[in-house]
């Protein structure tokens, strides 16, 4: 993982924690949402991290007009045979580049979306595991609306990680004018195998977790489901739905891959903490009090964390 940062660097100015969420969704096999303005090297360092990896890669531009088809593929009459031949799609690849996901209509993001949860893709009659491992990066415009079509909840619940992708400080801006306005663009070296990937994921599931760790990811997620029972009646008002069950699942694993990256085979509550708030901004829905009143979802968890007592 280090030389996978290593090379990634020779392309990517800053955008460390960027990168080091994209590796938490590779070693533990989820998927990660980039959200952020565009310009932000949101793509380039999805692609940097995909050469890295001696593995397929595939770049799919999400468009209005894109059909499912287009996406995991579909059956062509072969007249020479008098049969059908299935051509897959782009989806079949070891990492998939979902580039501004929310511009396609919603039965192309649910074919996606379904490839991700499942593992497989069903063409005609017949279903099609897709490769191991199976990593989708995703990125998303919050700023240009006209002509999206947003991520339901439902949907959205499937990526491990959504991001927020923020402006780089001044100095890296100017390091970013020195590499990308003089010259090529410096190439990166694959350095892990997709073997070796499956590998790290194994380590990452063994890495120890203490119970008393285990139950305060229980008692985070269902402080957004009970805010009342955790101390929080002034967030009552503010939460119309908590997260589901698969925030505590993804919690949990994401913690175990920020103890991996900071070489520790056990996790803390501060691994928890600082994965939390790219596993639950996403699954915590705000009512119209709250949207009324400016908080978010990130508001609410930042105060969840600061409430809910640390082990």
């Amino acid at each position: 993982m280090d030389e996978v940062l290593a090379q990634a660097g020779r392309v990517i100015v800053g955008q460390r924690y960027m990168l080091e969420r994209l590796l938490i969704g590779l070693v533990t096999g989820g998927h990660v949402l980039l959200e952020g303005v565009p310009g932000l090297a949101k793509t380039l360092t999805v692609k940097t991290l995909a050469r890295t990896l001696d593995a397929s890669f595939h770049r799919i531009q999400f468009t209005p007009d894109l059909l499912p088809a287009d996406l995991v593929g579909t059956t062509i009459y072969n007249q020479a045979t008098s049969s059908f031949t299935v051509r897959q799609g782009p989806v079949f690849a070891n990492v998939i580049l979902a580039d501004e996901i929310n511009r396609a209509p919603a039965k192309v993001q649910s074919a996606l979306l379904e490839a991700m949860q499942e593992r497989q893709v069903t063409i005609g009659d017949t279903s099609f595991p897709l490769p191991r491992p199976f990593f989708v990066m995703a990125t998303q415009n919050p700023v240009e609306q006209e002509g999206t079509y947003p991520l339901p909840e439902a949907q959205v619940d499937r990526f491990m990680l959504m991001v927020k992708v923020g402006y780089p400080t001044r100095e890296e801006e100017r390091a970013i004018m020195d590499r990308m306005a003089g010259g090529p663009v410096p190439e990166v070296s694959p350095v892990i195998r997709p073997d070796r990937i499956e590998q790290v994921q194994k380590v990452v599931d063994g890495i120890y977790v203490d119970p008393r760790v285990k139950d305060y990811v229980v008692n985070l997620v269902f402080a957004t489901r009970e805010p009342e029972n955790a101390g929080l009646r002034d967030l009552a008002d503010y939460i119309e739905y908590g997260a589901s069950p698969r925030a505590s699942i993804f919690l949990l694993r994401a913690a175990k891959a920020h103890a991996f990256l900071r070489r520790r085979g056990f996790v803390t509550p501060e691994d928890v903490k600082a994965v939390g708030l790219d596993v639950l901004r996403h699954r915590v829905i705000a009512t119209y009090e709250a949207e009324a009143e400016s908080v978010t979802p990130e508001r609410i968890v930042q105060r969840i964390f600061e409430r809910v007592e640390v082990p």
